[in-house]
């Protein structure tokens, strides 16, 4: 059965429910790329690049310049990506190709030394864009292995597992670097981190079935040709999909605040409250066993509750969390802190991905979680561009002249940008309210 383009018809196998093993399968690879988001993501990467390979102020403005480029390049691609992955059902290859790229450069990693600021860019992005981009098909394969009605709760699962894999990579990591400490231990962090990954997303490959079968090319069309224009006609039946587009929107602004605090949660750590290698580990490891926490109970919430009420607590609780960082100036304050906002922030992300997969027809998912991860993608460059230019360009020109030592003024920096942060999150609920219908749309 060959496309019909004008109503985005395609062929399904007869569904067959997907089984434990599929599920569990599902959950194995969160567990393994939440290895990287731990390890070069948040707790150790992140510090290196800016303190050691880097230096100063100037480390902030490279290392948020470095996510914005890696995110605008996946925003380009991802949706057409997106759209021939459900035309080809061919999610899980590419879902292959993608990991393959971010484990490999999460390995070349190790070779990064201080004053080596280009290759720390360059394998970085390269890591980062394959980390990003197969998120699109692991996010796109949740219809493949939950019903509508059990989309939150195994999201919710897939998020928690995943947590508890950056938990138990970041352990590895930490009882090396204590065994052995030095700048040569922590680059071995990241071979580690590579083989972590890549040991955990072998099941998805062996035993998740996708359900859409590949159809046959209209003639004289190539697969990059139709994909392009299913995804023009989405683009032409967004009044049919109104509350979706909402929801991005939505989503689009308030994702920039959460993005903002994952991504620099490690360089305010180390500025705001001098935080070393092994604290900054410990923390993390806090963060993932509260959002482990925070995933279970927003998966259960949402179930009961609905994605409006989960979702919008999850804001709140994001605003309330960063706000406190005004007022409190110790190390075990500022742990506490974390421990609130990995909760809160991990309800955020998985609510998110719950609500796509509700609210998309079935034969669009790869669409529209292309379109989530446009949105995603786009916040992720704007967030810490902005986040990185703001501290950095407060403390050059509000705080230096002012007297401020350079490492002060870097922290003050730092901790008045925080205001972007709220506001971003707050504007991102106001329209949240907006959204009125939450249920899945009919093809």
């Amino acid at each position: 059965m060959e496309l019909d383009l004008s109503q985005g018809k395609r062929t399904f196998a007869r569904r067959a429910p997907a089984t434990r093993r599929e599920r569990w399968s599902w959950y194995a690879y969160d567990f393994g790329n939440s290895a990287y988001a731990a390890v070069v993501l948040l707790a150790v990467y992140s510090a290196y690049f800016k303190q050691q390979v880097v230096g100063g102020a100037e480390g902030s403005r490279l290392w948020g310049l470095s996510i914005g480029i890696a995110m605008l390049i996946v925003a380009v691609i991802s949706p057409v990506l997106g759209a021939l992955a459900d035309f080809s059902a061919t999610k899980k290859r590419i879902l292959f190709v993608f990991t393959s790229i971010s484990v490999t450069f999460t390995a070349l990693l190790f070779f990064v030394q201080k004053g080596d600021i280009l290759i720390g860019m360059l394998f970085f992005i390269l890591a980062e864009i394959g980390y990003r981009g197969a998120q699109v098909f692991y996010n796109a394969l949740l219809p493949d292995i939950a019903e509508p009605e059990k989309m939150g709760e195994v999201s919710g699962n897939g998020w928690a597992i995943g947590s508890f894999g950056g938990i138990v990579c970041l352990a590895i990591v930490l009882a090396l670097i204590l065994t052995i400490p030095g700048a040569f231990t922590i680059r071995m962090a990241f071979i580690i981190t590579a083989v972590f990954y890549a040991a955990s997303t072998l099941p998805v490959f062996l035993n998740v079935r996708e359900r859409t079968q590949p159809q046959k090319l209209p003639a004289g069309e190539s697969y990059i040709s139709v994909s392009l224009k299913k995804l023009w006609r989405t683009f032409l039946d967004a009044r049919k999909y109104r509350e979706f587009i909402k929801f991005l929107v939505a989503y689009l602004v308030y994702n920039n605040g959460i993005i903002m605090m994952l991504d620099f949660a490690a360089i305010i750590g180390a500025v705001m409250y001098g935080m070393n290698q092994q604290q900054l580990i410990i923390f993390m490891m806090i963060v993932q066993v509260t959002s482990v926490i925070g995933a279970f109970i927003f998966g259960m919430l949402t179930s009961r509750f609905g994605s409006r009420f989960s979702l919008g607590l999850s804001l709140v609780l994001m605003m309330l969390t960063v706000s406190g960082l005004f007022f409190v100036d110790s190390l075990a304050a500022f742990n506490v802190i974390g421990a609130m906002a990995g909760f809160a922030l991990t309800g955020v992300q998985s609510v998110s991905r719950t609500v796509v997969g509700q609210v998309c027809p079935v034969e669009k998912a790869g669409e529209f979680y292309g379109l989530f991860s446009v949105a995603g993608q786009i916040s992720s460059f704007t967030g810490p561009a902005i986040y990185g230019f703001l501290a950095t360009a407060l403390a050059l020109r509000l705080y230096e002249p002012r007297g401020f030592t350079p490492h002060l003024a870097e922290a003050a920096g730092l901790q008045t940008a925080l205001l972007a942060v709220i506001g971003f999150l707050l504007v991102g609920l106001i329209f949240l309210f907006s959204v009125r219908n939450w249920r899945r749309h009919e093809a």
